[in-house]
């Protein structure tokens, strides 16, 4: 008999469950039309990645300089000089932010195509600039030498920026 009662008393208890259990779920059905199935929104930490590396190269000089800076689409640079002796650095935001804003800057497509180095510079600097499949550049001949306005805002960026 005692066994009869445990099996009555489960029985009773599923009895109330399910109306328990269909209750909420009458409750909930009205929230399923809200369920969002579209992934959530990625959040990141930091400004968006440059659309190409950006590669600076300056030499020249009495000296015979050649240093190579390398900015990868996050913001890190390496600075690398003639001897292979290398620096790495990121840039700050506000600088990468301007090189973004200068790398996507469509008079820098066009300096690419139109620039134009001096016919005899002693000892000047030359500056090529590489973004993505564009490349700039002019050679520093002092205040008289006309520079494409990109270009040259990039170099005095990237030079101030990794020293």
């Amino acid at each position: 008999m005692t066994r009869n009662r445990v099996v009555s008393s489960r029985v009773r208890t599923g009895m109330r469950a399910a109306p328990a259990v269909a209750a909420v779920a009458a409750l909930l059905a009205p929230l399923a039309g809200c369920a969002r199935t579209e992934a959530p929104p990625v959040i990141t930490d930091g400004p968006s990645p440059l659309a190409a590396e950006v590669v600076l190269v300056k030499s020249g000089g009495i000296a015979g300089v050649r240093d190579t800076v390398t900015v990868r689409s996050d913001g890190h640079w390496t600075k690398t000089d003639r001897t292979g002796a290398s620096q790495e650095g990121r840039l700050a935001v506000a600088d990468f932010a301007r090189l973004q804003r200068l790398a996507t800057d469509p008079r820098l497509a066009a300096e690419a195509t139109a620039t134009e180095n001096p016919d005899n510079c002693a000892d000047g600097f030359t500056y090529r600039l590489t973004v993505g499949p564009a490349e700039s550049g002019y050679v520093d001949c002092g205040p008289a030498a006309r520079q494409p306005a990109v270009t040259a805002e990039v170099v005095e960026l990237l030079t101030r920026a990794t020293g």
